[in-house]
This record gives structure tokens, sequence and C-alpha cells, in this order.
């Protein structure tokens, strides 16, 4: 078969370097697999390379807007260009916590109270009011991130009332809805989750444990920040939770191939659901090559399983 290989990286969002280092990762692994994979931007260029030349398949490692909510998904179906990942629809739901927190928690994940609101809403109400109604409703701690966006950029814990103007200016940096979240104190971890064809399948889950204590864009991707316990260092019964809980989201989600839920739990053994990655980092410092390299795989032979896959369903 053609046996290259467009892997998609970079894009314009915030998170453009870490989405680059992705894609060289991804693109290296995939030529020891014995691939011609080549590393492409979003860029004048790619929609006529992609229909003059087609790939056997395309690898969105675009991470963000544009390459998690929808877009470049949406584009690639409309050329016909086969690609390893969630479609279209799928990526739409998960990429916005909200809507993807709605529906997890309809199948009976727990997640923690939030409240979605765009910048306009605290305009035209008054921020002062508003804020103090929804600490009230949601409770303290909070943490406050953009609804639609990734790599904890415009993320910040509020403890204290007065933090929350500041917190909710940074996150409105990063986008127009902001999420404003109960903060469950407990293990932070992340799951990995892989489909080649019999049913999604959780791989180790990643315990997470910055120096900081939030585990934010520098803790994420700056060696030596973070250290990362893969498996976590959690009772079976609660391991055993944590992998069904982000099977069942990929699952919920309509999501295919691969993608990463965040989770907490919780000191009395709850397992929260936080989010989930339908474009799972892969760089240095990410979760998803550890949890790989902890489980019956390798990182090459799962990616070339993707890619085959891929290109049997196009």
């Amino acid at each position: 078969m053609n046996d290259r290989i467009v892997v998609i990286a970079g894009g314009l969002s915030p998170e453009r370097d870490v989405s680059l280092r992705s894609g060289r990762r991804v693109a290296e692994d995939l030529r020891d697999a014995g691939f011609q994979a080549e590393v492409r931007d979003i860029d004048a260029t790619l929609l006529a390379d992609l229909q003059n030349d087609p790939p056997a398949c395309a690898f969105p490692i675009v991470h963000g807007v544009a390459g998690e909510d929808g877009s470049l998904q949406e584009v690639l179906q409309a050329i016909n260009v086969p690609f390893v990942g969630s479609d279209a629809t799928s990526c739409r739901r998960s990429f916005d916590k909200a809507i993807a927190g709605s529906l997890v928690s309809a199948a009976g994940i727990s997640i923690p109270n939030a409240i979605a609101l765009p910048q306009a809403m605290f305009r035209d109400l008054g921020a002062g009011g508003l804020l103090d109604a929804i600490t009230e409703k949601v409770g303290l701690p909070l943490i406050i991130k953009p609804n639609r966006g990734g790599s904890a950029l415009g993320v910040s814990v509020v403890r204290d009332p007065a933090e929350l103007p500041a917190a909710m200016v940074g996150a409105f940096a990063y986008g127009d809805v902001v999420l404003i979240q109960r903060y469950i104190e407990g293990t932070e971890i992340a799951v990995g989750v892989y489909d080649i064809g019999d049913g999604p399948v959780a791989l180790p889950a990643t315990e997470i444990v910055p120096d900081s204590g939030l585990y934010d864009y520098t803790a994420r991707y700056t060696a030596g920040t973070t250290e990362f316990f893969t498996p976590a260092r959690l009772e079976d019964r609660l391991l055993e939770a944590a992998a069904e809980t982000a099977v069942t989201a990929h699952r919920v989600l309509g999501l295919r191939d691969w993608s990463r839920s965040d989770l907490v739990v919780d000191a009395d053994g709850k397992v929260w659901f936080l989010e989930v990655n339908v474009s799972p980092g892969m760089t240095e410092t990410s979760l998803y090559p550890q949890e790989v390299a902890a489980s019956d795989s390798s990182i090459g032979d799962l990616l070339t399983a993707l890619v085959k896959r891929a290109v049997a369903r196009g």
C-alpha cells in the first residue's frame, strides 16, 4: 500500500509549539516503523498537497483550536483523506468541556460542579454580583479555565474570592467562554485509551505530581518540574475504576482510535472526570507515550496499528 503518512502539526493556536514537538515525535516513530512520514503545518499549501498527492492517511496532531475542535477533521472528511483520530462531530463535543462533562455525567460518571459562561454575560450582568453568585453556587476552592482549550493555558486555582477577578481575566485571554469548576483535591491522574479494532482499551494510569502543586503549562512541558508515576500509586480497585471511567468517556463521546482522559481521585477514593483530549500530546514530557511504554505495546506498534486502521476505514 501507499506508505506516505502526512503528520499535520503546528497551527496557530497558543499550543503551536507543543503540537510541533508532538508532530516531530509521531513522524519519527512512524519512520522507524517503516512509513514515509512527513510533518506538514496548516498553511495555504496543505490542501493542494493532500489533494494532488493523496497520502495513505493523515495523522492530525494539532493541539487546541482547529486541531481538536473538529475543524481540521471536517476538512479532511470533505476531501476524503482518511485520518487517525476521532471524526469532526466527536471532536466538537469533546473539545467543549461543559458539553463533554454533561454527556459523561449523564452516563453516570462523576464530574465536579461547574458553570460555563461567556465574557459578554459578565459585561451585561455585572461581574461582581455574578461572581458572588457563582462562588456561592459552586463553592470554593475553584479552578478557572477556558471552556475550549488545552495545555492548561489560562488555568488558575482560586481559594480566596479576591483571587477570582484576576483568574477570570487570565482565562478569558484564551477564549470567550470560561468554565468555573469546583476544584477537587486529590491525586491527579491521566488515563490514555486506544482502540485498534477490538474496542477501547485503557492504558496504565499516570500519576502527576507537579513541583508547583498545579499541573500548568510550565509543569507539563518543562522537563524536571513534574514527577510522573506509571502506573499510578493507587490501589488496584481505584486503578480499575479510573480505567473504566476513561473507557466510558471514550465511548460516550463517540471517540475513536485514541484519547486521554484527565481525572482526579479524591481522599474518599472517588474518581472524578475533568476533561478528555482527542489528540493526546506526544512530546518528550507527555503522558500518553509514558503509558504506552508501561503497557504490553510499543509506541511504534501502536501508531502503526492506528494508521492501518485509519487506512482501512478510508
